[in-house]
Parts: structure tokens; C-alpha cells; sequence
């Protein structure tokens, strides 16, 4: 079966009962295995890559990715950005919108596309979203990947100092200003194992960019400020029943692997899996190996099969 396959969708949107316009792109043949990808802060849909959609389809699934709220081309909301001293902080303001709000938008997708059950697949904050589904909405859920994220808990999962640093510098404003500061975290974050291709995160970030519907700096204050108002979600997460998997890296500077280890601690019988020399980030080198582990994972679970586990 090859590593990879190149893969086409085009944007498509789905109005929501809330008001909210949802960015996605259906990928694969509809009748296989749905599979949602809920993508991390101030991230699109085509963080998820070509090589990673491409393999997960190869391997026989139907790949959903979104655009989140305040990200790409779905709606972003008009309610002011926190001020940086909330987000340093963590004190929202009262309009926030919370990371249950974006499971909604989720779920709401999946309504739209007639997908009754899903293998959920989410990173950082979409590992956040993506065990809020699987909590509140567990009858939808075949079974749920936690890429390096974490529970929202205050003493797990918190940024280096050195990465708050560089997350704390002015916005950017202009597409080489964006592509300079996705390259400069990137570069911090990605771990020692796996070197950066600059060339291809550049074309992100780009990318990126040209698919705002609004101002990226704006909605990335918001998604910060959903995570904070939703507060530590561990009680949550213990009701979690789909089988899960949790994969973090030993050297993420973004979501510190204690956060990894504080899911798995969560929710009941999770498998864990700790990539050695892997940061906060999906380098090519990684693709095969992670898409093999998640193809695997779902893969053990049957539709209609119970999924509550034994004590």
C-alpha cells in the first residue's frame, strides 16, 4: 500500500444552526470509514498536508477536514479579541466562546454531511475540540487520536518560556510578516529528531494567509481565549469511552508532554505513544509512522462495536 497519495478537494461549507459557516474538504471514497481532522491554533485545513490526508486515504478512509471558527475560510466572529494582558493572564472576556462551542461546529459538519459516527483525529487545541466531542457526543464517535495536546489543567501541557516569549511578539500583518513567524516557532517547537523542511512551511504559511476570511491575529486571540475559558476539562474527559490514542513527542516546547501524559491519565485505558526527538509539529519524516499508528488504531474498532472498556 503506498506511504502516500495525492488528493483534491474543493472548499465547502456547511451553515450551521448557530449562525456559524463551516470551511471543509471531503476527501476519499464516502463509502469508507468517515475520519474528522480538527486542526490546532490558528491553523486551516491544509495543516493537514497532502502526504497526510493522501495516506490516510490510501489506507481506507474518508477524510473531513475544517476550517475551526476564526481560522481559514469559516466564519470568523465579531466579537473584539482579548487584549494581551487577558491572554497572559487567562482571564477571557465574557463573550468568549469555548472549545464545547467548537465541538459543536464539528458535530454540526457532521450532521451536514449525513456521517452518523467518526474516527476523530485532533492536534493541540483540535486534540482539545476533538476530546470535548468525544465527551459530550460519545454516540458519534468510533474512536479518538489526541495528537500533543492536553487536558487544560494549569500544572500539565504549559509552553516553554521561550516559546511564550516568541508566542507574545507584535502580529503579524502583512503575508512575509507570517510567513517569518510561522518559520521562527516552527524552528523552536518542531523537536530535535526531525529537521524543518523551510521551503514547504513557507508555502504553508502562505497558504495559510491567502485562505483568510478575516484577520488571523484576531481569531487566534479568540481560539486562545476558548481554551482558557474552557478551563481544565479532566472530570470531562474520565467520561471519554471511544478507544483512544494519545501521541506527543518528548520535546514539545509548545504543549509539554505532561500534557500527553495528563490525557492518558484521563481518560480509561488510553493507549500512549511517545515520539522520541518529536516537538510540537508533523514533519514529512513523521507522516507514515503517525498515519500507520492512527489507520491501526481505527482500524480495531467495528462499527456498532460497544466501546466502553472494562474496569
Amino acid at each position: 500500500m503506498p506511504e502516500t497519495s495525492a488528493v483534491e478537494s474543493a472548499d465547502q461549507y456547511a451553515t450551521l444552526p448557530s449562525g456559524m459557516t463551516i470551511c471543509f474538504r471531503d476527501f476519499g471514497d464516502k463509502a469508507d470509514p468517515a475520519m474528522l481532522l480538527v486542526a490546532g491554533l490558528g491553523e486551516d485545513l491544509t495543516f493537514w498536508t497532502d502526504s497526510f490526508v493522501g495516506s490516510l486515504v490510501a489506507r481506507g478512509f474518508r477524510v473531513v477536514a475544517i476550517d475551526n471558527r476564526d481560522v481559514g475560510r469559516s466564519t470568523f466572529v465579531t466579537a473584539p479579541p482579548p487584549a494581551l494582558w487577558r491572554q497572559i493572564t487567562a482571564r477571557p472576556r465574557g463573550d468568549a466562546y469555548t472549545l464545547a462551542d467548537m465541538a459543536q461546529d464539528a458535530v454540526g459538519v457532521l450532521d451536514h454531511l449525513g456521517i452518523s459516527r467518526v474516527h476523530l483525529v485532533g492536534r493541540s487545541m483540535g486534540g482539545m475540540i476533538a476530546q470535548t466531542i468525544a465527551a459530550t457526543a460519545p454516540d458519534r464517535v468510533l474512536s479518538l487520536t489526541s495528537l500533543y495536546s492536553t487536558t487544560g489543567a494549569r500544572k500539565v501541557g504549559q509552553p516553554a518560556l521561550s516559546t511564550l516569549r516568541l508566542l507574545a511578539a507584535p502580529p503579524a500583518r502583512t503575508r512575509t510578516e507570517a510567513v517569518r513567524a510561522h518559520l521562527r516557532l516552527t524552528r523552536h517547537i518542531a523537536g530535535v529528531g526531525y529537521p524543518v523542511d523551510d521551503a514547504a512551511e513557507a508555502a504553508l504559511a502562505a497558504r495559510g494567509w491567502d485562505r483568510s476570511a478575516g484577520d488571523p491575529a484576531a481569531g487566534t486571540a479568540r481560539q486562545i481565549q476558548a481554551i482558557q475559558r474552557s478551563g481544565d476539562r479532566t472530570a470531562q474527559l474520565s467520561a471519554i469511552t471511544a478507544p483512544t490514542l494519545v501521541i506527543h513527542g518528548d520535546r514539545d516546547l509548545l504543549v509539554h508532554p505532561s500534557g500527553g501524559v495528563a490525557t492518558v491519565r484521563a481518560i480509561r485505558s488510553a493507549q500512549h505513544v511517545v515520539i522520541p526527538g518529536m516537538g510540537h509539529h508533523l514533519p514529512e519524516a513523521l507522516v507514515a509512522p503517525v498515519t500507520i499508528r492512527i489507520s491501526q488504531h481505527a482500524n480495531r474498532v467495528g462499527e456498532g462495536r460497544n466501546h466502553v472498556r472494562n474496569s
